[in-house]
């Protein structure tokens, strides 16, 4: 077996990473004040810019066509469709009503997602996620979507990994908006982002016709040290444990309210007391709303084997490979990652981010040649087919990045497109990763074979 004969091959990006386009009533968001942070991005490097694509849809949706992709998996943005008083910015959304077009109109079928980080700052002020009434803002500004693109767009997912934008940017205070919070105000603000996702789950059902709708968290993803039952378990444990030390990154804090509706025991026994009171029904009414797929980003993660003390990581062996971001190099996690979340949730899996930062400049052929980038995809993309062939769920593929583009704390020197951009002149040269993984999506996967 290998993948099904509707497989969806697409690739992503995210509005503040690509968009630039700081105009026609756009306002500020959290990332532009975080870029202008000094010390916070490397070389002070904003999104002002990026990749131009709000006035390079047209070139950019070609690239995709040619590539052959079937989706795009794009991000709309908050600050962009809603003004400093949360009115609606009729042309910023005008915007995402000429992307869709442009997309459909060369074979390629837009998937949005509705929060992929960038806040407006006069949500922030107000006290962004630890504001109860965050979640009324998201599902106002989600109406809004609905009603300009719910008769073309019916492919939805609500929040792009919470545990990032939460994590790094309100536990360390790493991305934006940069502050740290202790774990009982945290906790606070992830119940008020699984709030906005369920009341968006609501208002894209009861707006858009045939609405498929999913999240896009990235959890701990783990791959079995081998098929041992006692090693699938202990793997099993490790991505489905919610701990004190790492539970703001745990896959159940998150996916337990919104999918199966509960917060999982093991995260209620110590962070329970920091809930706020009817926080059940809470779920019971607002977050826990019927989802048709579920999405994961997964770059790398650990093998784990089973000990007599629990599970514990594998050793990395010395000098193994990793990508320019110091992240291991490791394909297996594409087959034990979506074969445990789509066992456990029952759901049919897509890989929403999969891809690596890698040293890319243009070669003196004026080409790009990216054999590490090629390597990596062949190397996860055989994973994922072990998984489709051993029945799992797999419904689709979306390559992180179809464009370099601004790697928010790390600006522009991380490189993850199939597609190189030279950020002083806007032109985009299609890499050898590229024309690979054309050959890929022309062959449903068979060239992996080869």
């Amino acid at each position: 077996m290998s993948f099904s004969k509707d497989f969806l091959w697409g690739v992503a990006a995210a509005s503040y990473q690509v968009e630039g386009g700081h105009t026609d009533g756009r306002v500020p968001s959290v990332w532009d004040m975080h870029a202008a942070w000094p010390g916070k991005v490397f070389e002070e490097h904003n999104g002002s810019v990026a990749c131009d694509q709000y006035n390079r849809y047209e070139e950019d949706a070609q690239l995709m066509a040619d590539l052959g992709a079937k989706a795009y998996r794009f991000s709309i943005a908050w600050p962009r469709v809603m003004s400093d008083d949360g009115q609606l910015n009729k042309p910023g959304l005008d915007y995402y009503d000429r992307l869709a077009d442009a997309l459909l109109a060369k074979g390629v079928t837009p998937w949005a997602t509705l929060f992929h980080w960038d806040m407006p700052m006069w949500a922030f002020r107000k006290g962004g996620w630890l504001n109860r009434a965050s979640a009324d803002w998201f599902a106002e500004y989600v109406e809004h979507i609905a009603d300009a693109l719910g008769d073309r767009v019916k492919n939805w997912f609500t929040l792009n990994e919470p545990q990032v934008f939460l994590g790094l940017g309100h536990q360390t205070g790493e991305h934006a908006p940069g502050i740290k919070l202790p774990d009982s105000e945290l906790v606070i603000a992830a119940h008020h982002t699984l709030m906005a996702h369920g009341r968006a789950v609501k208002v894209l059902r009861e707006k858009v016709d045939d609405a498929r709708v999913g999240f896009a968290p990235t959890s701990p993803v783990a791959a079995a040290a081998s098929d041992s039952p006692e090693d699938i378990e202990a793997a099993r444990r490790f991505m489905f444990t919610c701990e004190p030390k790492r539970w703001i990154w745990s896959d159940t804090w998150y996916s337990g309210p919104a999918i199966q509706g509960a917060y999982p025991d093991d995260g209620l026994a110590f962070l329970g007391k920091h809930l706020p009171a009817g926080f059940e029904d809470d779920i019971a009414r607002v977050i826990h709303e019927p989802l048709d797929f579920f999405g994961v980003n997964v770059y790398q993660g650990p093998t784990i084997k089973a000990t007599d003390d629990g599970p514990k990581p594998v050793p990395f062996p010395v000098g193994g490979p990793i990508t320019m971001f110091h992240w291991a190099v490791t394909p297996e996690v594409l087959y034990w990652g979506p074969k445990l979340f789509n066992e456990r949730y029952g759901l049919p899996v897509y890989v929403t981010e999969n891809g690596c930062a890698s040293m890319d400049w243009v070669h003196v052929d004026g080409e790009v040649h990216d054999a590490p980038r090629v390597d990596f995809i062949t190397r996860y993309l055989r994973a994922l087919k072990r998984a489709a062939a051993d029945d799992v769920d797999i419904a689709g593929y979306f390559h992180w990045s179809v464009l370099d583009n601004y790697e928010w704390a790390e600006g522009y020197r991380m490189r993850f497109g199939i597609v190189y951009v030279d950020f002083e002149t806007q032109q985009r040269i299609p890499k050898d990763s590229y024309k690979w993984y054309a050959k890929i999506i022309e062959s449903n996967g068979g060239a992996l074979d080869g």
